[in-house]
């Protein structure tokens, strides 16, 4: 039976391939599902696995988070200058830069001459005796100094202090399931433009942004900084505390937070149940829970002998888990009530299996497909085996 769904898989792939995954994909899955004896039931709750046509609709949740994403990320989250900012006597002050208005103040005495100047497109400034005075890339307290130096020349002991009024010259752009960008008032939106005011973080920016909807996929937020993308992991550091990926904005930053995928959060059931599929992980928060989202265990299944495979990534042996739904169901025994994860996939087998090792190695080829399907073409393009025997 594994033989000839090999072969069936070899010709269906190299039939089909350069065409629509629309059209190769769901035939591929009725042959992955073969492998593993599943009941040919019609479902009548859930998504059934193999009416999941497109690939957009069965991406992974969480992407896997490279070392070297990690590491940059890392770097970015520590950094005490950039455009946007620069640490003057460890306090991190705002660069003056084209288009913003500074507020300068003059003391004489107990009295106080306050001007307004504007930044021209070339970064200067004229004020009092000076004129087009460079001060773009300067901190308030380092323009301060600059101006008390430049007016000595003119004035006896000058006492200066500037304020930056307006920020104009430095801004980050939000995309996506922003709530400010998603409450459309009067048909007009936010332009998802972001004035930063001196050093930002992301959790500040989202914060700016109105913060995220209901709707977002915070595991798989994307910075876009000078050509090169990186993902964040938002639950991370909003539910863990990880500090080192909400990383420093920079002057130009992209961040996207994407819409959670058709599914959300999810867990596949698949095996001896009357209704395979893939369920919403609110609805299917333990076992006992998913295989009632599923009908139950058919009488073919041996539910002794049930799985729960997490964590599994191409290449990688997988963690499972063995329960005895059968103690379950019949002895109450709340042991066996694993709780789930996003991403689980819970299999009722239809003989008992002796060897662990082995059935992963069978179940590989579904495994890829169902939850890293975007390596599914480059896995099998490449196969020796669908290769060797590829169709004359």
């Amino acid at each position: 039976m594994l033989q000839l769904a090999r072969g069936l898989l070899s010709e269906t792939f190299h039939r089909t391939r350069g065409k629509s995954p629309l059209l190769w994909a769901p035939l591929v899955f009725l042959l992955l599902l073969s492998l593993s004896s599943c009941s040919s039931s019609t479902a009548i709750q859930g998504t059934p696995v193999n009416e999941v046509a497109t690939l957009a609709d069965r991406v992974p949740i969480t992407r896997m988070q490279t070392e070297q994403n990690l590491e940059a990320l890392a770097r970015m989250s520590e950094v005490k200058q950039n455009a946007v900012f620069e640490t003057v006597a460890g306090i991190p002050e705002y660069r003056i830069g084209a288009g913003d208005v500074i507020e300068i103040n003059s003391y004489t005495g107990d009295k106080v001459t306050t001007g307004t100047v504007t930044v021209d497109s070339r970064g200067r400034i004229s004020y009092s005796f000076l004129d087009h005075l460079k001060v773009e890339g300067l901190s308030s307290s380092q323009l301060e100094e600059l101006l008390t130096t430049k007016l000595s020349a003119y004035v006896r002991t000058p006492r200066i202090s500037v304020l930056v009024k307006e920020f104009n010259s430095k801004s980050a752009t939000i995309i996506g399931e922003f709530s400010s960008l998603r409450n459309v008032s009067y048909g007009k939106g936010s332009s998802g433009r972001i004035n930063l005011k001196g050093k930002t973080s992301l959790t500040d920016l989202i914060a700016l942004g109105g913060g995220y909807t209901l709707n977002a996929d915070i595991k798989n937020v994307k910075l876009v900084r000078k050509g090169k993308s990186y993902l964040i992991n938002l639950y991370d550091i909003i539910e863990r505390g990880d500090e080192s990926q909400n990383v420093i904005i920079d002057e130009a930053d992209v961040v996207n937070i994407p819409e959670l995928p058709t599914y959300g959060e999810r867990v596949y059931v698949l095996g001896e149940v009357y209704n395979q599929g893939i369920y919403p992980l609110k609805e299917a928060q333990d076992l006992l829970a998913a295989l009632a989202l599923a009908g139950n265990t058919n009488r073919l299944a041996k539910e002794e002998n049930t799985l729960i495979v997490r964590g599994y990534e191409p290449g990688k042996p997988p963690n499972v888990m063995m329960a005895d739904v059968k103690s379950l169901l019949r002895k109450a025994d709340m042991s066996q009530n694993v709780r789930l994860k996003d991403g689980d996939l819970v299999y009722v087998p239809r003989m008992l299996i002796a060897d662990i090792n082995d059935w992963i190695v069978n179940m590989t080829p579904l495994l890829n497909l169902i939850l890293y399907p975007g390596q599914f073409e480059d896995y099998y393009a490449y196969s020796p085996y669908l290769q060797y025997n590829k169709p004359k």
